[in-house]
């Protein structure tokens, strides 16, 4: 132990030895700046003309001079500007320097040194000079580093633009251009920002927009694209990686530097940005319309641990409700839901409550607790062929407990009941989505016999949500593939939690009794088309780092959703992106006879559950596989 400490220590001092020695030879490398400043002071001063009386001036004071120049640059470390890295900081340490030595000289003169003077004009001149020619030789080795001077030298390296004239490209340019292991020359900027066109950052200039990328990359040669803004749309990405890779131009994009320095971004594969796979602008929701309806009052979410559920509860925290009753039967995802939201209430009570929205004399002692007054359904399976295999489980879990608990709303007085369906109802080819579908209409049929207000949100896939194929396609990205599709046409609608989240919380707000509102999500995305960003987007390619495999459709899957049903009329409401799928009167005594009947069936033979679903909903396809497990996990 002693021995080691010692070698410790040996080394230790070394090292402190072999840095002081650094620090004093390029302290020492300005002595010959200093004199030569120093001597072009006096020559300035006496305008060239310098006789015995001037030379005398001159020798008699230098080395006292340059002493204090010496001691004060090495106090304020100036030795370290011989870097490549120097900043602005530097700079201003070197003007601190530089004016201390000043003020140091005159007062020695001024004090101690009666003869020979120094004039008053070389104490100035001298201070300018240094600034001058130490900054300048800093600049000059700068750009000698990180210079190409000669064209020959780029050559062999790859001509690229970086998008985004702003600080992180900035940033960009100067690791590129200080790193010599990186085979980048940076042609230009592009940024959407008309007023930076035309202007130079690093030297380099801003020379046209995102929209004229593949014009501007084919006229320069370009061949590598750089996105080093956060600021850039998904869509935008979307429509810039669509536009060069026909024209073998790659486009990078890189994490920002906040990303960084959380811990959030592994080099590779790159996480993906879910708005990056939206192809479209998110929908942002007009949130203060709805403050009204909600602050001061008491909320109900249930199914609050799931993806879309815990949405739900973070933008109602953006408000002013009384208080928010957490539902869940899952209670690790309880815990740390509440975890997360708690420092989030200021002003909100927030209420934990571990429950099986199936069991009703649980949802009845729950209702009869906090008596809400909206509630927003969120709970209910969502995987298609699961619920193929267990039919029943289904009907339990999305017909009877939504019908359950809406009788219950009314029971308990609830203002609003706001139900959370798919497309996968409209004209459903699966177990789930005529759950759904059958959930759908009892809760409208509710609508003329209740003072409750009834109301759906219907939306399509949401993006990265528990066990959706964002994350089964982010899984096998990371093992290296394959890729799993199950049909290279398979298409669905697409949006992100958060405008899943605001759609419900919006349609409880401007929804109508009975109503059910339908979100804009633009045009459907090919799931292969997806699984292609998302290779290339996490900086691999396709069938070269990830291979695809098809599979085929599984049980109860199509290859297309729709929106609404046929028969259904797509209406305006106050919000542009927001359409209501006007209703088909049906019989509620008549739904709710058939539930009934459906509900004696849930423990029975699957055959028979699907024959009084497709009595109930005649537009229900069903497959033509029999039931049995999924395969491998796919879109």
């Amino acid at each position: 132990m002693h021995i080691a400490g010692s070698d410790k220590w040996l080394a230790d001092t070394v090292k402190r030895a072999k840095g002081g020695r650094r620090r004093l030879l390029s302290t020492a490398a300005l002595l010959p700046v200093f004199v030569g400043v120093y001597y072009l002071s006096y020559w300035l001063r006496f305008e060239g003309q310098l006789g015995p009386v001037e030379l005398n001036r001159f020798w008699g004071t230098i080395v006292w001079v340059l002493a204090i120049k010496l001691l004060l640059f090495g106090w304020f470390r100036i030795y370290q500007g011989w870097g490549r890295f120097v900043t602005f900081y530097d700079l201003v340490a070197l003007v601190q320097a530089a004016t201390t030595s000043l003020l140091m000289t005159v007062l020695v003169n001024r004090f101690f040194i009666v003869d020979p003077f120094i004039p008053r004009s070389v104490f100035l001149l001298d201070w300018g000079a240094t600034i001058v020619t130490v900054g300048g030789i800093w600049a000059l080795m700068r750009v000698i580093q990180e210079r190409d001077w000669l064209l020959f030298l780029s050559a062999s390296k790859i001509p690229t633009f970086i998008v985004g004239a702003n600080e992180a490209g900035e940033s960009l340019l100067r690791a590129i251009i200080r790193n010599g292991k990186l085979t980048y020359h940076v042609v230009g900027f592009i940024d959407d920002d008309a007023k930076r066109l035309g202007t130079r950052i690093g030297g380099v200039p801003v020379i046209g927009t995102i929209d004229q990328t593949r014009h501007l990359a084919e006229r320069h040669g370009v061949r590598e694209v750089l996105i080093a803004t956060e600021e850039l749309s998904g869509k935008k990405v979307r429509e810039l990686v669509e536009d060069t890779r026909r024209h073998s131009i790659n486009v990078r994009v890189l994490p920002s530097y906040e990303q960084l320095i959380s811990g959030s971004v592994v080099i590779r594969p790159r996480p993906v940005a879910i708005d990056d796979l939206l192809r479209r602008e998110a929908v942002q929701l007009d949130m203060e319309n709805i403050r009204q309806w909600i602050d001061g009052r008491v909320l109900l979410v249930t199914g609050s641990a799931g993806s879309i559920g815990s949405e739900i509860c973070r933008q109602l925290l953006q408000f002013s409700p009384k208080q928010i009753v957490l539902l869940d039967h899952w209670e690790t995802g309880q815990f740390f839901l509440e975890q997360e939201l708690r420092p989030l209430a200021a002003g909100t009570q927030l209420e934990v409550c571990v429950a099986d929205i199936r069991d009703e004399t649980r949802m009845r002692e729950v209702l009869q607790q906090y008596r809400p007054q909206v509630i927003f359904h969120a709970a209910a399976y969502k995987h298609v062929p699961l619920m193929e295999a267990h039919p029943g489980e289904a009907v339990k879990n999305i017909v009877m407990a939504t019908r359950r608990l809406a009788d219950l709303a009314m029971d308990y007085q609830a203002e609003s009941f706001v139900m959370i369906s798919t497309d996968k109802a409209v004209n459903p080819t699966s177990v789930m989505g005529a759950c759904k579908r059958l959930a759908e209409l009892h809760v409208q049929s509710l609508a003329d016999v209740s003072p409750c207000r009834f109301v759906t949100g219907r939306f399509g896939n949401v993006l990265d949500s528990a066990g959706s194929v964002v994350q089964v396609f982010r899984q096998q990205i990371d093992r290296g593939g394959p890729v799993t599709i199950t049909d290279p046409q398979m298409q669905r609608y697409f949006m992100t939690i958060p405008e899943a989240a605001r759609l419900v919380i919006q349609a409880g707000a401007i929804g109508k009794e009975g109503q059910i509102l339908v979100l804009d999500m633009g045009d459907p995305i090919r799931i292969l088309d997806l699984a292609s960003d998302m290779i290339r987007l996490s900086g691999l390619k396709e069938g070269e780092d990830i291979e695809m495999e098809f599979i085929g459709l599984r049980p109860g899957e199509k290859l297309s959703e729709e929106l609404h049903v046929v028969g259904e009329k797509l209406l305006p409401t106050c919000h542009p992106k927001i359409t209501v799928a006007e209703r088909k009167q049906r019989d509620a005594h008549a739904i709710f006879i058939s539930i009934e009947q459906l509900e004696l069936l849930a423990n029975g033979a699957p055959e028979a559950i699907l024959d009084h679903l497709q009595q109930i909903i005649p537009e229900f396809r069903r497959p033509e596989q029999p039931i049995q497990p999924p395969r491998r996990a796919a879109a």
